[in-house]
């Protein structure tokens, strides 16, 4: 499942749940995440699972095999990149406090409309506590 979340950490969208052997950025392409999100000019940041996105998405500097260290300004990017990033980190965890989805197995097809309801429970919760 593709996580979106905005500034402050809060879950905004979930896509389809596709196998857990798809890799993340081939899921954010099959749901057309990445276009959508250059095509509005959107920054965001994202883990090294989607090296080589192209636009808007902002990657953290990878180690290399012949590289055998990052410099020091690749160290200071990767640390700023990883504070923005806890925030989508955050909603990610929100999503995982529900019990349901520890221990899931089952379809695709089945974890999408557990995920969606999830999403839409927490959206209840939170604008219940907003006042």
């Amino acid at each position: 499942v593709q996580v979106i979340a905005d500034a402050a950490g809060r879950l905004v969208w979930a896509s389809a749940a596709l196998p857990a052997s798809t890799h993340d950025l081939t899921a954010a392409r099959t749901h057309a995440i990445i276009d959508a999100l250059t095509s509005t000019d959107v920054m965001t940041f994202t883990d090294k699972g989607y090296q080589g996105a192209p636009g808007s998405v902002r990657t953290p500097f990878k180690r290399r095999r012949f590289r055998p260290k990052l410099s020091r300004r690749q160290k200071a990017v990767n640390r700023a990149h990883a504070k923005i990033r806890a925030r989508g980190e955050r909603a990610i965890a929100t999503l995982k406090t529900w019990k349901i989805l520890t221990k899931l197995r089952c379809c695709p097809h089945r974890a999408t409309a557990i995920v969606q309801a999830i999403l839409v429970l927490h959206r209840v919760e939170a604008n219940r506590h907003a006042g």
